[in-house]
């Protein structure tokens, strides 16, 4: 291939190693994270067992300990890290459901953005190019009420969280429409979780207790876990799939007054 080549076929919007590479960076500390075990720390029972430190440390280093809660948040999400429910439950826990709630909300609003310009730039832009017209129909479609969807996408809890975040990047999602569905449609499901977190030092008391019981009646298989996943009730998933029904109306109604005028 001559240079002529090369450079239009750079300047074209291909795949080259300049816009893979913060991709690359990416699935490196993913795998990393697996590699080095960092897994085992975003459990019910290294919380458990650091609740005292962790408690002391935001009492005596309270703004400290927010802005690193940010900053593990903003790389968990931005990285696909396992373990957000337990990360924004934790945050409630630790700094109360609305400053906790708070902190989650930017934080993973500034993750997620940071992915979904890493998967436009690295990936959205040359697979739009070299996608047939079945791609171009679905982005027209998906552009058209671009904030509507991405709203019922990050409301209902049936979509990943990784998948949401990168999805629209292929879909030619603008930044700022990204931003704000974003930023708007993780609120209700970010506080809800906060707020549950403040009831969790009595689940972490309670667990361990009996944990402790059980080791000091020289049971085998004792273990301190507990699925946070159980918090979350149907009742909830009921509320969160409501809403992300209501934030598809402006959908519908758009195609009625299309249907009628046609």
């Amino acid at each position: 291939m001559d240079k002529s080549t090369s450079k239009n076929g750079s300047k074209g919007g291909g795949f080259s190693l300049k816009k893979l590479a913060p991709l690359i960076i990416v699935v490196l500390l993913f795998a990393s994270f697996f590699i080095f075990g960092l897994d085992k720390y975003l459990t019910f029972r290294a919380l458990s067992e650091n609740r005292d430190g962790l408690l002391n440390f935001v009492s005596e280093n309270y703004l400290t300990a927010i802005l690193l809660y940010m900053a593990l948040y903003i790389v968990a999400v931005a990285c696909s890290f396992p373990g957000g429910l337990l990360m924004t439950i934790t945050g409630g826990f630790l700094f109360g459901w609305i400053v906790g709630g708070a902190a989650t909300v930017i934080a993973a609003t500034i993750g997620a953005t940071i992915l979904f310009l890493i998967a436009a730039t690295s990936l959205g832009e040359p697979l739009r190019k070299k996608a047939g017209p079945w791609l171009k129909k679905l982005e027209g479609g998906f552009a058209e009420n671009a904030l509507s969807y991405l709203l019922f996408l990050r409301l209902v809890p049936a979509f990943p969280f990784w998948l949401v975040n990168i999805a629209p990047a292929f879909l030619g999602v603008n930044l700022r429409t990204y931003v704000i569905g974003t930023l708007i449609g993780i609120i209700p499901g970010t506080f809800v979780f906060a707020f549950l977190g403040v009831g969790l030092d009595s689940i972490i008391v309670e667990q361990k207790g009996k944990y402790d019981a059980c080791m000091a009646s020289g049971q085998a298989g004792c273990t301190l876990d507990f699925q946070i996943s159980s918090l979350i009730t149907t009742e909830i998933i009921l509320s969160f799939v409501a809403l992300g029904v209501v934030s598809l109306l402006p959908i519908v109604i758009k195609k009625v007054r299309k249907s009628k005028t046609t």
